[in-house]
């Protein structure tokens, strides 16, 4: 059944249950309360973005997924960062480093994260006035709207042919960087 479904589909099927927590532990932490909550809301996308910043970078990939590397949002959340004077938080995590069709499904997770940033976009201009050019740049939309970009990219991650045991290690990597974000959203907020 799972090799009938679009690649996307099955991460997003088989990951919906742990993403929707992720989603709700973000809002408990009242990220847009103040902006002290803010910055360690920063602080939890840069640990995030630094682990998957290779694999956007990864020339391979860049080679079968038009663009990839100009998707990437570590240098971006680092500006976020500096705008409010505040610099990166070191963690007591091990901190992953994703290979193979695992890090696929960081990929996935990451790219997902920027269409769900709309809300949290909208929360940090209506709640602290940051914006796509001061201190929320890396929630700013991609240049063709969320939902085109989106729908552009799983049609690449699907094209890209990933079958049988690699599916199993994309979930998985999907559902390791769900569970490390948590972590680090716990440490951060502490």
């Amino acid at each position: 059944m799972s090799e009938t479904l679009p690649f996307a589909q099955y991460l997003k099927d088989n990951s919906r249950a742990t993403h929707d927590s992720v989603d709700e532990l973000v809002m408990s932490s009242k990220p847009f309360d103040n902006t002290d909550n803010y910055i360690r809301f920063l602080q939890l996308q840069a640990v995030f973005h630094k682990v998957v910043d290779p694999i956007y970078k990864d020339p391979a990939l860049n080679e079968k997924i038009d663009g990839l590397a100009e998707l990437a949002r570590y240098d971006v959340v680092l500006q976020d960062l500096g705008d409010l004077k505040a610099a990166p938080k070191a963690v007591s995590l091990d901190i992953p480093a994703p290979e193979g069709a695992e890090a696929l499904g960081w990929l996935y997770c990451a790219e997902g994260s920027n269409v769900g940033a709309a809300f949290l976009f909208k929360d940090a201009q209506q709640h602290l006035n940051f914006n796509a050019d001061f201190g929320a740049r890396h929630l700013g939309p991609h240049a063709d709207g969320r939902g085109k970009h989106w729908r552009e990219f799983v049609e690449q991650l699907n094209a890209l042919g990933v079958e049988g045991a690699d599916r199993e290690d994309a979930l998985r990597g999907a559902l390791e960087a769900f569970a490390f974000y948590k972590k680090v959203l716990r440490e951060v907020f502490a």
